[in-house]
């Protein structure tokens, strides 16, 4: 990588509802896709802030960081995501979406994609170690 390259690099967050079903949201951009909540980080951020931002942007919501399970290459992308588990501050305020997103749903396990299920899993089975894969 020469130095004058672009390296893009994302945080995501695992979010769970009392049923263990994990929150992702719709885009309103590009293949509009589901997806965790997060983003790129932007110059100057570390990968909290640019979490915390990401969160508070998309969710209109604050979150607990509560660790880093993972970091994941994708070729489709070029790009490095860093996968957290974390929660919601106040579980009673309802979630209220940017313009980036049309709606949210909390899914069952089965029901991710094969990259999402294996990015959750591990989020889910955190054995103190930050696993890492390639997609």
């Amino acid at each position: 990588m020469a130095f004058q390259d672009k390296f893009r690099l994302s945080v995501h967050a695992v979010i769970l509802d009392e049923s263990k079903k994990v929150l992702l949201l719709k885009a309103t951009y590009a293949e509009k896709h589901w997806g965790l909540p997060g983003g790129s980080l932007e110059p100057g951020e570390i990968i909290h802030e640019a979490l915390y931002r990401e969160c508070e942007e998309e969710l209109g919501a604050k979150i607990n960081i509560l660790y880093m399970s993972g970091m994941y290459y994708h070729k489709a992308y070029d790009s490095h995501a860093c996968i957290f588990r974390c929660e919601l501050v106040d579980k009673n305020k309802p979630i209220q979406l940017s313009e980036e997103h049309s709606e949210f749903r909390y899914f069952d396990l089965s029901e991710l994609s094969p990259v999402q299920h294996h990015r959750v899993m591990d989020c889910l089975n955190f054995d103190g170690y930050v696993k890492s894969a390639k997609f």
